[in-house]
């Protein structure tokens, strides 16, 4: 029996660590290739993945952070977002709902700083690459911020606000040098 319950590794959230994706790579794959029924389906699984942390309590974290964010109590949402990443640098849903947080209350510099975070660990978080392009866009940057949206259509192309974002801001950058 010893030998047997010390041969069984420790999960990460019996380690109190975060649970690796299980392969992001892999879904991105198969949504950059997907019918538009069938990215449905994929992008709730990657979703499903970007939240799945391991640890009961980092679940906690996100999930208070979360809904003060839908309350749009942004304080407490910062505040719970970053001791997320306070406790799990490398868990990137920690970082972007603070991004989400600071981009509600205009804080584009820390938004920006902690997309950066996001898209370190997770450089196809396609959400992510929209947050930046909409911050880019939102600070008079159409060029910068199309060629963001057109980067989160690469990972994810029936992405219906980059699409229309694309749509919106191809005519204004279109032949321009700016």
């Amino acid at each position: 029996m010893a030998i047997v319950m010390y041969s069984i590794p420790l999960s990460a959230q019996d380690a109190g660590g975060v649970q690796p994706p299980r392969d992001l790579p892999a879904l991105y794959a198969e949504l950059a290739e997907a019918e538009e029924d069938a990215a449905i389906a994929l992008v709730r699984e990657i979703e499903l993945e970007w939240r799945r942390s391991g640890s009961v309590t980092l679940d906690l974290l996100l999930r208070r952070g979360t809904d003060a964010l839908e309350r749009g109590d942004t304080g407490a949402a910062i505040d719970h977002f970053t001791a997320l990443t306070d406790h799990a640098p490398d868990f990137a849903a920690g970082w972007y709902g603070r991004a989400k947080a600071f981009f509600a209350t205009q804080q584009w510099g820390l938004a920006v700083a902690d997309l950066e975070h996001v898209l370190a660990i997770d450089p196809d978080h396609f959400e992510a690459i929209y947050a930046l392009g909409a911050i880019l866009e939102q600070s008079d940057r159409p060029k910068k911020a199309l060629v963001a949206y057109q980067l989160a259509l690469g990972v994810h192309p029936h992405y219906d606000d980059a699409q229309q974002a694309v749509a919106r801001l191809t005519p204004k950058v279109g032949g321009r040098d700016l």
